[in-house]
This record gives C-alpha cells, structure tokens and sequence, in this order.
C-alpha cells in the first residue's frame, strides 16, 4: 500500500473516463488537478 503525505506528490496512474477514453495522470503535468471520489455516486442501490 502506498501512503501519500500533504503536499507530496500523488503516483502515476491511469483510469477510464465517462466517455470511454483512457486519461493518465502524469498528461496534466504542469496543471492543477482535482481528484473527487464520490463512493457509490453512479451505482444503484
């Protein structure tokens, strides 16, 4: 497991966006970036 700290620099990873398209991380280098995790936000229940 990595452990990240305030301010430190989060790793490079890639994730599948909403329209299907795969978006790395280290692409924005150089731009803010805002990282939201909504748990369970587009799944049913």
């Amino acid at each position: 497991m990595t452990h990240l700290r305030i301010g430190g620099r989060a790793p490079d990873f890639t994730l599948v966006s909403h329209l299907g398209d795969e978006v790395t991380l280290s692409s924005f280098r150089g731009h803010n970036v805002v990282i939201a995790f909504f748990p369970l936000a587009w799944t049913p229940v």
